[in-house]
């Protein structure tokens, strides 16, 4: 018989133990958070503020800005913490916490992705009747919607994981508390929490990720065989290359992450593609959008322009 304790708190051994190379990952780490609330925070102000920009698809294009700036803060601040402490330590409920807010976040990116797709096929597809279909009610009826799944659906793994019985080590080999390291220290039957995280995971993952591609096939049929103009066109598929960079971004590492079977997974290699969706990616969000955007880049020159002048 196995002895199981109640655990109190577990011990995030981070991406590395080499005591060299935590003071440089520290200050990487802390620029890259600092450029991401810097870069997302000066997206979502600048659509709030300027009324050129008050649309569906900067609607949605703030509220990514806002799970990217969320998404970050619920992992790095613990990791930064970690960087320069001997005491590694994360509380029990304070694990459970950071497991619920990441895949809040992460499963409601995952579906705002999906309606920003939408949001482009309806715009490019259907422009005439645009402003009627994807009205403002309509839009905060679908952000709220996204929202509310993604809360269940990571209450549901938050409830789920909080009731395993945890025995032997109490250290999880990752920087932060996510379902596959707690599997990994969890005695007894976990083949429930395993269908849940393949199945409903997988489910909110892949769908939003096939609505897009579907969008973009649609997309791309009716701008090749209804558009004559190279330059409609164009601005038409640079209008959704922005968004198609970002979903690439996203969903390549999460789905090499949950797709493969755990026996076959090393919590190194998931520590480090972890690192690319929750860290490197939203501080890329914002530059992929401003960079290729042409109103986000005339909007940002707008609000430079007028604290100039005020100064």
């Amino acid at each position: 018989m196995l002895n199981q304790t109640s655990v109190t708190e577990f011990f995030l051994l981070g991406v590395t133990d080499i005591h060299e190379l935590q003071p440089l990952l520290f200050i990487l780490f802390l620029t890259i958070y600092i450029c991401n609330v810097a870069g997302n925070g000066a997206i979502l102000m600048i659509i709030i503020s300027d009324p050129r920009l008050h649309s569906p698809m900067y609607f949605f294009l703030g509220n990514l800005s806002c799970l990217d700036i969320c998404y970050s803060s619920v992992t790095l601040p613990k990791m930064l913490e970690n960087l320069v402490s001997s005491h590694k330590a994360i509380s029990f409920l304070g694990c459970i916490s950071q497991l619920h807010f990441f895949h809040f976040l992460g499963s409601t990116e995952a579906l705002l992705l999906g309606m920003m797709a939408l949001d482009r096929f309806v715009a490019i597809c259907k422009p005439l009747h645009y402003t009627v279909i994807m009205n403002h009610w309509l839009c905060i009826q679908m952000a709220s919607i996204i929202w509310v799944i993604g809360f269940f659906h990571a209450l549901l793994h938050s409830i789920m994981t909080s009731r395993l019985n945890f025995c032997g080590s109490n250290h999880i080999h990752h920087f932060f508390c996510d379902i596959k390291p707690l599997l990994e220290l969890a005695c007894g039957n976990i083949d429930l929490n395993q269908w849940l995280l393949n199945t409903v995971t997988g489910t909110i993952a892949m769908g939003p990720f096939f609505l897009t591609l579907l969008s973009y096939f649609y997309i791309l049929i009716y701008l090749f065989y209804k558009t004559y103009s190279c330059s409609v066109l164009q601005k038409a598929l640079s209008t959704c290359a922005s968004h198609f960079m970002v979903v690439i971004l996203f969903y390549a590492p999460v789905l090499f992450t949950y797709i493969r079977p755990a026996s076959g997974s090393s919590m190194d290699q998931d520590a480090v593609i972890a690192i690319m969706y929750s860290v490197v990616t939203p501080v890329l969000n914002p530059l992929i959008y401003t960079l290729r955007n042409r109103e986000v880049k005339q909007a940002l020159s707008r609000v430079i322009r007028r604290k100039l002048s005020h100064e």
